[in-house]
């Protein structure tokens, strides 16, 4: 399967070696996979800015709950945080294209 998954932390790209790629894909399209109106996904994009998360699917915004928004906010927030340079989060951008 070819994809690109592109973080930035706080606008800032976090450059990503292929583990980390494919385990951000695969957590990432996890969580989505399990949202309702969520079919096969070719794109994505996931923005966590403060408290509120963003998700658009396939170029269709994807509404949530506030369980559902942290649930998701906590479990990035939790993923990004212990990659190598990292440090304080404030706004978080998961780009995933198939």
């Amino acid at each position: 399967m070819t994809r690109e998954v592109s973080l930035l932390i706080n606008n800032q790209p976090i450059k990503l070696d292929y583990f980390v790629q494919g385990f951000i894909d695969h957590t990432t399209s996890g969580i989505l996979a399990g949202l309702e109106g969520v079919g096969k996904i070719e794109s994505a994009d996931v923005s966590i800015e403060g408290d509120e998360v963003t998700i658009n699917v396939n170029n269709t915004l994807i509404p949530i709950n506030p369980f559902v928004n942290k649930i998701i906010r906590r479990t990035i927030l939790g993923m990004v945080s212990s990659l190598k340079g990292v440090g304080e989060i404030n706004k978080v951008n998961i780009i995933i294209k198939r």
